[in-house]
């Protein structure tokens, strides 16, 4: 076994690869041997570490130092200051480092300070691509365990006792999903992962197969011998290719190391799974319609019940996890169940990852005890709202959930809190909105896309969706009455009660809770005529403040549509000519003294 005095662990995410992730490990690896240190250190290509705004980034061990924003033009100084002589690139450390007597660690990181990684955590620590790395870190080591030291009725119970929920949306107790498919009397069952993560700014699931795809092998593996199911499928989207390729290689070398097939580690135990791809449909992440397309049929919700555990694939009893929930099934069986269930809250235990993006300073992926409150993940973790804005509202859950206004910063994560607010957990999107932010408009934003991608299979959710956008469409573009707020709320509530599945059932929430805690912005549109955080393009309209403006003239200069006259020369006043003015925004962004209002 060769041994290296340093490690460089290089991001080989989704985001940092479109980055140039690859040419810097590429680089780092030739200079490392025209230095002759390619015996001493070692280029590591690992997963996601979660600050994606950073990217791309590597982190040097043993001292864990972490370089943010690196660029290929960079590594010759990295190697010759960091490597040989042995000082740190302050310039390319992450923006909230602690350095104190020329030591700087990844863990002083205020983004990291208050996480605390379960599902990833193998993400941004080994090589996603070598089953050994996964080994080293206590891989299989519970596959091992629960075939060896327990009966299926066993482990179940450990499932149940940590109080672990599905991480995918919903929050239903995964010992009891798994216990009722147990119990089921039939000759073949079946554990599916879904991994068609669909929510607009999500990439928790991708995250975790990019970096550590053997945990989820491994939590299948153990949930089929939980049931007595002897095959698995992965749906993952198409549109994930890292992913896809890494999964693919960690289930070859699992069948290469005999952890997949007919006799699992000599134990008799069968089990063998293959991917998915999806098509890119949002509906596919509903259970049903997924397993109707894993079976090749149009993705298309099912009538439940009968449910999946009873009659899901081709009629038999299947499980559906997504990929977060299944990333804690191994630690709960290394470290007992009560180790989960000390975390979090009373009803909703471990922890949870976040995508958090929108209008925050550090976008990227974070996993949290249950419980932190919305104020530790935006601005502890999160780094606050860039340009010094005002917090406005968080959504939570995608286009299922809802808008969470500022007046309840404070409130803690888990799921009956934010049901209660008339959001959802979701699969774990959290998009940041500061004061510039049309709530209205947010609305308009997820029920367009929830409108795109339902299947049409039941008319609540195929006409009343489109029925909601129609009438929100109409408010932000000025022409709304106020008896459209009633038409809103009374199609919401119907469309929820009466959809077949949970995305029509859930299609409303995003309207819901902004009419609950936004209605004056609702109003200022249809009585003002006005769109408050100046969003809606047909509300707006651009004015020369005369007092403020310095007659540099170049508002006039950069308008494509010539909608402002005026002189400096001859001391005429600039004026926007409303007739004219398409209401782009340029002058309002040339000013450099900021005349221009809107």
């Amino acid at each position: 076994m060769q041994f290296f005095r340093s490690h460089i662990l290089v991001c080989g995410g989704t985001g940092c690869t479109s980055s140039d992730s690859a040419k810097i490990i590429e680089e780092l690896d030739k200079l490392l041997v025209d230095k002759k240190l390619d015996k001493e250190i070692k280029v590591v290509q690992t997963g996601c570490f979660g600050l994606c705004e950073q990217g791309p980034i590597m982190v040097v061990y043993p001292e864990g130092t972490m370089y943010c924003k690196v660029k290929v033009t960079d590594v010759a100084e990295f190697v010759e200051e960091h490597l040989i002589k042995g000082r740190i690139v302050t310039r390319l450390l992450e923006k909230s480092s602690d350095v104190k007597d020329g030591e700087y660690a990844i863990e002083k990181s205020s983004f990291f300070k208050k996480q605390l990684r379960i599902a990833l955590r193998n993400c941004g620590v080994i090589n996603p691509e070598l089953i050994d790395e996964y080994i080293a870190f206590d891989g299989y080591k519970a596959l091992i365990k629960a075939l060896t030291e327990m009966k299926p009725d066993e482990i179940i119970e450990t499932i149940k006792k940590s109080g672990l929920r599905g991480r995918g949306g919903g929050g239903y107790p995964t010992g009891s999903k798994w216990e009722f498919a147990a119990k089921q009397d039939n000759d073949q069952k079946y554990v599916c992962c879904n991994a068609d993560e669909g929510d607009p700014g999500a990439f928790m699931d991708r995250s975790v197969l990019e970096g550590d795809p053997h945990s989820i092998i491994e939590a299948m593996i153990i949930a089929g011998y939980a049931i007595g199911a002897n095959y698995g499928f992965v749906y993952v989207r198409a549109e994930y290719p890292i992913a896809v390729k890494r999964l693919q290689i960690a289930i070859e070398q699992a069948r290469e190391y005999g952890l997949l097939g007919d006799n699992i580690l000599g134990t008799g135990v069968k089990f063998d799974l293959e991917i998915r791809l999806g098509a890119g449909a949002f509906v596919c992440g509903e259970e049903t319609a997924l397993m109707t397309s894993i079976e090749g049929k149009r993705g298309e919700p099912r009538v439940r019940p009968p449910y999946p555990a009873e009659k899901g694939l081709w009629q038999k009893p299947t499980i559906l996890n997504n990929v977060e929930t299944l990333a804690n099934i191994p630690m709960i069986l290394l470290k007992g169940p009560e180790w989960f269930a000390s975390m979090g809250t009373e009803k909703s235990k471990g922890t949870k990852v976040f995508a958090i993006g929108g209008k925050i300073n550090n976008t990227g992926l974070v996993e949290i005890p249950m419980g932190t409150t919305l104020r530790e993940v935006i601005y502890d973790i999160g780094g606050g709202i860039p340009g010094g804005k005002k917090f406005k509202a968080a959504q939570t859950g995608g286009p299922s959930g809802g808008c969470i206004p500022a007046s309840h910063i404070d409130t803690p994560i888990d799921y009956e809190s934010l049901i209660e607010l008339g959001s959802m957990m979701g699969s774990g999107g959290l998009i940041v909105m500061d004061e510039d932010t049309c709530m209205v408009d947010i609305a308009k934003f997820f029920l367009e896309f929830t409108v795109d991608e339902s299947c049409g299979k039941c008319t609540p959710c195929r006409l009343g969706t489109r029925r909601m956008m129609e009438i929100l469409d109409k408010i932000t573009k000025g022409r709304g009455k106020m008896s459209d707020l009633d038409e809103l709320e009374t199609l919401a509530r119907d469309i929820k009660a009466a959809s077949l599945c949970a995305l029509g059932q859930t299609a409303p929430n995003p309207i819901l809770s902004t009419l609950r805690y936004f209605r004056d912005e609702y109003e200022a549109h249809i009585r003002d005529h006005r769109c408050p955080a100046g969003s809606c393009k047909s509300l707006l309209s651009y004015e020369v403040t005369e007092d403020k403006c310095i007659r540099c003239g170049l508002c006039a200069k950069n308008c494509p549509v010539n909608a402002i006259t005026g002189s400096k020369k001859d001391e005429i006043p600039f004026v926007v000519d409303q007739d004219i003015c398409i209401k782009c925004g340029v002058c309002y962004q040339k000013c450099p003294v900021d005349a221009i209002t809107k």
